[in-house]
C-alpha cells in the first residue's frame, strides 16, 4: 500500500464533509484536525508495523502486531479523556435502554442473515482451516476497527457535526455517515506501492449497505463498543468458514 492511500480515503470524503458544513450551524473544526490525525496515525501505525514488525519468520501471515499498536493508540485516546466523554465513545459498561439495545440486536441480525444467503451463494467453497486465521477474525478485526471506527471517530465526528436526527430515541449526525462510508472505503480502495489504484466499486458499496450501516446501527443503539465488537467478529469468523465449506 502506498503512502497516500489514506489520504486519499479521507479525500473522498471531502464532499461529504463540505455537506455536512453546509447543514450545521456551528461546527467544532478543532474536533474535526482531530479526527483527521487520528484516523491517519492509526493508518501510518497498522502500515508501517507490517513493514518493519512481520511475523513471516515465525510462520503468522496476519498484521498481529500492528492490530495490537492500533488498539494501544486507540486505548490511550480513550484513557486519555473523561470518563463522560468514554461512555459516549461506547467504552462503558452501561447501555441504552432495553428496547434500543433489543431493536439495534434485531437490525443487526436480520442484515447478517442477508449477508450469510449472499456470501454463502456467490462466495468460493472448499478452502482449508487454517486456524491462524480463525484466531485473528474471532479478535482483531472487531477489537480494533470498532473502537477506531464505531467508537472514536463516531464522537469526534459528532462533536463536530452536531448529530440532528433522532431515530427511536438515538441521535443520528453527519458523523454516522461519513465513517460508514469511510470504513468501507478503506476496506475496498488501496493505491498500491507502485502507483496503481484499486478500486472496488462492488465491494464499497455493499460494505457501506450491509457491514458498516449494520455496525454502526448496532453501535448507536445499544450504546456499548462489546455488541459491534462481537458482531464485527462474528462477520468474520462466518466468512471464514462459509469459504471452507
Amino acid at each position: 500500500m502506498s503512502l497516500f492511500t489514506p489520504l486519499i480515503w479521507i479525500s473522498l470524503m471531502l464532499p461529504l464533509m463540505a455537506i455536512a458544513f453546509a447543514k450545521t450551524k456551528k461546527v467544532n473544526t478543532k474536533f474535526l484536525i482531530l479526527f483527521i490525525v487520528y484516523f491517519l496515525a492509526d493508518c501510518y501505525t497498522q502500515h508501517f508495523s507490517r513493514q518493519y514488525f512481520s511475523l513471516d519468520s515465525i510462520g503468522l501471515k496476519f498484521s498481529w502486531i500492528g492490530k495490537i499498536l492500533s488498539l494501544l493508540l486507540s486505548l490511550t485516546i480513550i484513557f486519555s479523556v473523561s470518563k463522560t466523554h468514554r461512555e459516549q465513545i461506547g467504552f462503558t459498561l452501561k447501555s441504552n435502554a432495553k428496547k434500543q439495545v433489543k431493536f439495534g440486536i434485531s437490525i443487526f441480525l436480520g442484515f447478517l442473515l442477508f449477508d450469510l444467503i449472499f456470501k454463502f451463494i456467490l462466495f468460493p467453497k472448499g478452502g482449508h482451516f487454517d486456524l491462524e486465521t480463525f484466531a485473528f477474525q474471532a479478535t482483531m478485526p472487531g477489537l480494533t476497527e470498532e473502537l477506531v471506527f464505531r467508537g472514536i471517530c463516531f464522537w469526534l465526528l459528532d462533536q463536530v457535526f452536531t448529530p440532528q436526527w433522532n431515530i427511536k430515541g438515538i441521535s443520528f449526525g453527519w458523523g454516522f455517515i461519513i465513517v460508514t462510508l469511510l470504513f468501507s472505503v478503506a476496506h475496498g480502495l488501496v493505491l498500491t506501492e507502485d502507483h496503481q489504484l484499486k478500486f472496488d466499486i462492488i465491494t464499497i458499496i455493499y460494505l457501506t449497505l450491509i457491514s458498516s450501516l449494520s455496525l454502526g446501527l448496532l453501535s448507536k443503539f445499544t450504546g456499548n463498543l462489546i455488541y459491534p465488537i462481537i458482531g464485527h467478529n462474528m462477520v468474520n469468523v462466518l466468512n471464514a468458514l462459509i469459504r471452507i465449506l
